[in-house]
Order: C-alpha cells, then sequence, then structure tokens
C-alpha cells in the first residue's frame, strides 16, 4: 500500500483538503494523516470544534454523493445512510444542500 495523502495547506477556520491518495487506503487512514498535518501545523492557533469540523467534512460529501447516486431520492439516501427521511432533511437543511425545504 502506498504511504502518505497530499494534504494542501491548513486554515485553522477552515476544512482539510487532500489533494490526492492512495485509492486502496482506507478513509479512517486519510482522516489519520489529514489530522496529524493539521494539529502540526495549527501554529499559535488553538484546535477548537474538531469534531464538528472533521463531521462536516465528511457529513457533507456523504449527503450530496448518496442524492446524486439516487437521483435525488431522499427515502433512498436515507435508507443507504441507516437514517430516517427526516434526519437526512434536517441534515441537508443543515449544510445548505438543495431539496430540502
Amino acid at each position: 500500500m502506498k504511504t502518505g495523502a497530499a494534504v494542501q495547506a491548513v486554515e485553522p477556520r477552515g476544512g482539510l483538503t487532500v489533494l490526492r491518495t492512495d485509492q486502496t487506503e482506507p478513509l479512517s487512514e486519510c482522516v489519520r494523516k489529514a489530522m496529524r498535518f493539521y494539529l502540526r501545523h495549527l501554529g499559535e492557533y488553538e484546535a477548537r470544534g474538531l469534531y464538528q469540523m472533521v463531521i462536516a467534512e465528511v457529513e457533507r460529501p456523504l449527503i450530496e454523493t448518496l442524492l446524486e447516486h439516487t437521483q435525488g431520492n431522499q427515502t433512498q439516501a436515507a435508507r443507504m445512510l441507516g437514517v430516517s427521511r427526516s434526519t437526512l432533511r434536517k441534515k441537508m437543511a443543515h449544510y445548505g444542500i438543495g431539496g430540502a425545504e
């Protein structure tokens, strides 16, 4: 397995950007490497709200990708996520993903 996800410049108030990684590398390892990089490069900033930042970085594209895959079918996307349709709609509204009105 290849190692080393390349991570773009860190923005303490922004998210983490993975430029490229070996496609056989588990998502958990990508997150681990990105977080290590992020923490090493915080500089004088204090790490706060990391849980919410990471969840948002993963949850939004997960929802968007499932909605794309299901051609906007919220019932199917919710079933794939293992949540209720109303929970999916709340998450969509939270992230400003269309169709949650």
